[in-house]
């Protein structure tokens, strides 16, 4: 039989974990109680959306405001749900125009 003495900590497995017991649990701060850590660098975005940070020009979850979900097809272009697969102004993603003339296909201007 193994006795402890005061200075020494269990080795067993299936004792407290010296890891454990040595690192606190972060605290995560939510934006719904401060709104200016989504400013803060690294921030995926501005906004806050159910107490997470997210860009709501973006975010086909968050596309405009808070809750505005894009269709399975749809993306978010500067806060509107589009199709880029035929939409002559953002013709396969974001603020690709086709040229005067041209149409949107499949993602691609004139596609044929």
């Amino acid at each position: 039989m193994y006795i402890l003495h005061e200075s020494e900590e269990p080795s067993s497995l299936r004792g407290a974990s010296r890891f454990l017991a040595q690192h606190k649990p972060k605290i995560q701060l939510s934006c719904n109680k401060l709104p200016r850590i989504c400013r803060s660098k690294g921030s995926p975005g501005p906004d806050c959306c159910k107490k997470k940070c997210v860009n709501v020009s973006t975010d086909r979850l968050n596309c405009g405001m808070c809750g505005n979900k894009c269709k399975y097809s749809q993306i978010c272009c500067q806060g509107k749900c589009i199709n880029p697969s035929f939409d002559k102004r953002n013709c396969g993603g974001c603020s690709k125009r086709c040229k005067k003339g041209e149409f949107c296909s499949y993602g691609m201007c004139n596609y044929a």
